[in-house]
């Protein structure tokens, strides 16, 4: 629960989720555009788990991207279920295009 001096500062913020008090992304970061762009060439938007240098992508990027609605799960995968493989949405290809 948030205080009422924090509430207050809050309200003063333009932009910041009033409940979570983090601001509201509209635009994907430069990052996440990278991997949101990935998924534009690939059969039903799949997107990779691995960047074109063999790095895995940060679950913390994948996760940020499917809260925004961006991205959205593609399959489970039995053998690395901690792995999530998503695939491009319609809101992720029209944040690529603004």
């Amino acid at each position: 629960m948030v205080g009422p001096r924090a509430t207050a500062i809050l309200e003063k913020q333009p932009g910041l989720d009033k409940s979570l008090g983090r601001r509201k992304s509209v635009r994907p970061t430069a990052t996440q555009r990278a991997w949101l762009r990935r998924g534009l060439d690939q059969p039903g938007g799949k997107l990779p788990l691995f960047d074109r240098h063999g790095q895995m992508y940060s679950p913390r990027t994948i996760q940020s991207c499917r809260a925004q609605g961006w991205a959205e799960p593609w399959a489970a995968n039995p053998i690395k279920p901690d792995w999530m493989i998503c695939k491009l949405t319609a809101a992720g290809r029209a944040a690529l295009s603004e």
